[in-house]
């Protein structure tokens, strides 16, 4: 019996060709919910990007790919920022190297400068409009993510240096830097712990590269249709993309909506 499950958002609950949760998911979030079912978000956006969930009362919210955690009620189980160490050191790389970054504070997002390559993720995500601002000193605030665009030999090198923070890719031209110890799977156990649902009665659905371990942890993985081949391969199930009611096909195939 299936007790929570965990939905990314962006190609997941969400269309990437419209940005928006197709109507029919609502009904079948709802009867869930009416079976006693716990629903939770786990996304890499932050609180601010929320807005296209439509104020849909979820019962609990992975964000920042597990940074910060809260229930429906706002309440913080879970938070965890980068070191103001390691955001230094790659600001001495952003100087080395100038490419557009994203620092993530609790409330606010500041970029360095944008280029194509940030309005082509604005583009698929409709959430990655913000302006560049001021970044002098932003090691002194508490940052929980940032996205970094460089390629994946690039990415690498980074994290070589900084040995207490994790890489997480669901698009080609950035990658989430996020400190050790906060995932979506640090999230889930967070929730399940909050809930007291054991982790063989959970399902989660996704379709980028952020969602593996997630995918993996879980009773149930979901793949949606427009994810890469190692997601789909590492999932117990492949759906159809969101626009074609791919949340409601994989919760009928397992039996879990009645």
């Amino acid at each position: 019996m299936i007790k929570a499950i965990f939905f990314d958002i962006d190609g997941t609950l969400t269309d990437f060709n419209t940005h928006e949760i197709p109507a029919d998911v609502f009904p079948v979030l709802k009867k869930l919910q009416e079976q006693g079912i716990r629903l939770i978000i786990a996304t890499g956006r932050s609180k601010d990007g929320l807005y296209i969930l439509k104020d849909y009362p979820f019962d609990g919210y992975i964000t920042l790919n597990g940074q910060y955690c809260f229930d429906r009620n706002g309440r913080m189980l879970y938070e965890n920022t980068i070191s103001p160490d390691s955001i230094r050191i790659l600001l001495d790389e952003l100087e080395k190297n100038p490419v557009p970054c994203c620092f993530q504070l609790k409330n606010e997002r500041v970029f360095n400068f944008r280029n194509e390559k940030v309005d082509e993720v604005h583009a698929i995500t409709n959430n990655d409009d913000v302006p560049p601002g001021e970044i002098a000193g932003i090691d002194e605030k508490p940052i929980y993510q940032c996205m970094v665009f460089v390629d994946e030999q690039k990415e690498q090198e980074i994290l070589k240096k900084l040995p207490d923070c994790i890489g997480a890719r669901w698009h080609p031209t950035f990658f989430d830097l996020s400190p050790k110890g906060g995932t979506k799977v640090k999230g889930i156990d967070c929730f399940l712990s909050y809930f007291g649902i054991p982790l063989e009665e959970t399902m989660a659905f996704g379709d980028g590269g952020n969602d593996l371990a997630m995918l993996k942890h879980v009773k149930i993985g979901v793949a949606m249709g427009n994810a890469g081949e190692e997601l789909k391969q590492a999932a117990d199930y492949v759906t159809s993309e969101a626009s074609e009611n791919g949340i409601e096909q994989a919760l009928r195939y397992y039996g879990v909506l009645k």
